[in-house]
């Protein structure tokens, strides 16, 4: 072989080995490792990241145990406005904390604060809002249900929050099944995973105005009739079409600070606190699968795990979209 062989012969072979090597390490990058949304995401970041919000959440749960049900709810109300984007975080006049479905009614954000400042300590600008909300969520399912699952982060936070929004797309508590189903549907989520979703309200706390229709003037009858006169000594009837006084009531008579299936069972005896809660049972579109998660309730715990993680994917900001906001409750 001349030189002029041997040296295309040798810049061939070393092109070849180039080509593995890269194809080599290519490969070892996998698609999912850059994934800009993915469980783990703050692993190098900010790798106390969900072990502080865990923290914060165990604190106060401990000492009130409502706010589970409360950061629960507040990932629900973020998610289903805008993508969960902590846009429900954001103060002023017309964001989304003073629309009707939410003024006054929200609990749990003194425990985001506080697990963001800590982080903002120890990895400024890093760890979002909304990753924390979404945390905060599924530590609470554990701290009071023993349901535990991984979610995936990396999701960023948004920069518009309006007061009319959640009127538009969280379903009020006067909905049938068939309209509960479509709202989810909008969101991607299918019907059984409405009916396992709304087993949210096996805890927490309502107060009498968002239930007051069906106890005056007349009681519903879906209502069960021992359960409507026990809310009656609790609420009071309204005066001249205004509501007098605005107690508490669980959601749940059962198990109200245990997030179970014991919900379900009280749907199946009349005492579904919303007409949302006792359509389920009363619909022939819901009924079997009312019937199978009041019997089944670790089948029901683990659909809720797989419920609360596909949510919590719904219209996320990545990559550079939106921002990290250094204060959830303001733009940066």
């Amino acid at each position: 072989m001349n030189k002029m062989a041997k040296y295309y012969s040798s810049k061939l072979l070393i092109t070849f080995l180039s080509f593995v090597i890269l194809s080599c390490s290519v490969s070892a990058v996998s698609p999912k490792s850059q994934s800009p949304f993915r469980v783990g995401f703050y692993s190098k970041s900010c790798p106390q990241a969900e072990f502080v919000v865990q923290k914060y959440v165990s604190k106060f749960v401990r000492l009130n145990p409502g706010l589970a049900a409360g950061l629960i709810r507040l990932h629900f109300h973020d998610c289903f406005v805008r993508g969960c984007d902590a846009s429900l975080l954001l103060d002023g006049q017309n964001s989304e904390k003073e629309s009707i479905p939410n003024k006054g009614s929200l609990r749990g954000f003194e425990v985001i604060d506080a697990a963001k400042a800590e982080l903002e300590i120890r990895c400024p600008g890093i760890v979002s809002c909304a990753d924390i909300l979404t945390f905060a969520a599924r530590d609470s399912a554990w701290k009071v249900g023993n349901i535990y699952y991984d979610v995936p982060s990396g999701r960023r936070d948004g920069n518009v929050s309006l007061i009319l929004e959640p009127l538009l797309n969280l379903p009020p508590p006067f909905f049938n099944a068939s309209a509960l189903r479509d709202n989810f549907a909008r969101k991607g989520l299918s019907l059984d995973e409405m009916v396992t979703l709304s087993g949210s309200h096996s805890i927490g706390i309502s107060q009498c105005s968002s239930f007051l229709n069906r106890l005056y003037p007349t009681v519903d009858p879906t209502l069960d009739p021992k359960y409507a006169a026990f809310l009656k000594r609790i609420c009071p009837p309204p005066v001249n079409g205004t509501t007098t006084a605005n107690p508490a009531v669980n959601l749940d008579s059962f198990t109200p600070n245990v997030l179970d299936n014991k919900y379900y069972v009280g749907l199946k005896l009349n005492k579904g606190l919303f007409t949302t809660d006792q359509t389920l049972y009363n619909s022939p579109l819901t009924k079997k699968i009312v019937l199978n998660n009041a019997q089944y309730g670790h089948t029901w715990a683990t659909k809720f795990a797989a419920a609360m993680v596909k949510m919590g994917k719904i219209e996320v900001l990545t990559g550079t979209q939106g921002q990290i906001r250094r204060n959830c409750h303001v733009v940066n």
